[in-house]
């Protein structure tokens, strides 16, 4: 480890040493040292005994992920940026115990993996390269880079707030669009190569949202999950998400911060090509959300059919699907009487103060409920701090109420 540290920073500081060393050509391209810092402490206590649609646990823990890099700024207006930094992240309690604790047989708690050298999550290192031209900020990024830098709107039936939360970064690609009135973005996430027993998974996803005036607005989300096998596994797994919503926003004619609703729908197909029998889970989702004085509440209710039916199901050698085929919260797995829909809902009180420009806090309490009964409370407490977010000062608990044009612009020094 340690020599994987001294390599790192001894790339970096060659990285740095040559940006110094560059000068602008006459053509007007520019060379920058370019850096970001993000850093995130997530607290999550979850009471999920009354239900059997997850198990109760407290998430508790934070992440720093700094890079550097260079920047190219030409004359025509574009940016290149190549980046390499690193994540580390920590389960507060995580630690090396002594073996006259361990009583149960399990010695997992005496890994010297848990030890602090060896937090190192993963390398992160990607090429980006914005464009601003008329109306419109063009963005491409490649390689491995945080899942921050997509912007859309994604239902949590898409992406779970733990696997936000744990699975902090893209392995792929992301093109994204940002007009005045609009935001666009596509993007491939390669998440398994094909192994002995590691599954080639991947996953296409989009978003796109336009405002047709202050108060209405229509956007669509989506994605389609390619589940395959393995040397050892056969089968393959299909899994399609679709979401259009409209969002209706009444905060500019009552002079509350927000006060919004959203209609969407969510419309699946999934076929596990083993039994060949697709299916097609679909529910419709209505939120609303009322603050002022940077406290509020949001409700999400969600009526329809269960939209992870192969949850509990096995591949050819007896592993369940679970969440490596879904990755949405796990209470979209709707409880319905018979063979009629059932719904779900999800209460959250919260307060989110403006400290900073670059540091976002937000307490707040969650409670759900399928059908009519009660399902489990949580505690929550995150804070972000990062230096690209000025502009963009979305949490990933709700929607941002206007376009904004591409706030990741890494803060650089001249040179």
């Amino acid at each position: 480890m340690m020599k994987y540290c001294a390599c790192v920073c001894a790339l970096l500081f060659c990285i740095v040493y040559s940006v110094s060393a560059d000068k602008p050509s006459s053509s007007g391209n520019r060379l920058r040292f370019a850096y970001d810092v993000d850093f995130e402490m997530n607290f999550d206590n979850r009471e999920y005994s009354p239900s059997k649609f997850s198990g109760s646990r407290t998430i508790f823990g934070a992440r720093l992920t700094p890079s550097v890099g260079l920047d190219l700024k030409e004359g025509r207006g574009g940016t290149h940026s190549l980046m390499l930094g690193i994540d580390v992240m920590k389960d507060f309690g995580d630690s090396p115990v002594a073996a006259s604790i361990v009583t149960d047989g399990n010695t997992s708690e005496l890994s010297g993996s848990k030890r602090n050298w060896d937090l190192f999550h993963e390398i992160t290192l990607y090429y980006r390269y914005k464009l601003t031209k008329d109306k419109s900020d063009i963005g491409i990024t490649a390689g491995i880079f945080p899942r921050r830098f997509m912007r859309g709107d994604y239902s949590r039936a898409f992406f779970s707030d733990s696997l936000r939360f744990y699975d902090n970064n893209i392995e792929g690609l992301l093109f994204s669009v940002t007009r005045p009135a609009s935001y666009y973005e596509v993007g491939c996430d390669w998440m398994g190569m094909f192994g002995v027993d590691r599954r080639e998974r991947f996953m296409i996803f989009f978003a796109a949202r336009g405002e047709l005036s202050d108060m209405f607005s229509l956007g669509l989300a989506g994605y389609l999950y390619h589940f395959a096998g393995a040397r050892n596994v056969s089968g393959v797994v299909d899994n399609a998400l679709l979401n259009p919503y409209l969002e209706i926003d009444l905060s500019g004619n009552t002079g509350l911060q927000r006060f919004d609703f959203t209609l969407g729908w969510l419309q699946s197909f999934q076929n596990d090509r083993r039994v060949d029998k697709p299916v097609f889970p679909h529910a419709g989702e209505f939120t609303v959300a009322l603050g002022n004085w940077n406290a509020g509440f949001e409700n999400y209710l969600l009526y329809g059919t269960d939209m992870m039916p192969f949850y509990n199901d096995t591949d050819a050698a007896g592993n369940t699907y679970g969440d490596l085929l879904y990755m949405g919260e796990p209470f979209y797995k709707v409880r319905m009487k018979g063979s009629g829909p059932g719904f779900y809902d999800r209460l959250e009180l919260y307060y989110e103060p403006d400290i900073s420009d670059f540091l976002s806090v937000r307490a707040s309490v969650v409670a759900h409920f399928n059908g009519w009964s009660y399902s489990g409370l949580q505690q929550v407490v995150t804070l972000k701090f990062n230096l690209s977010s000025l502009l963009d000062r979305r949490t990933s608990a709700g929607k941002h109420k206007k376009i904004i044009t591409d706030s990741n612009n890494l803060p650089g020094w001249n040179i």
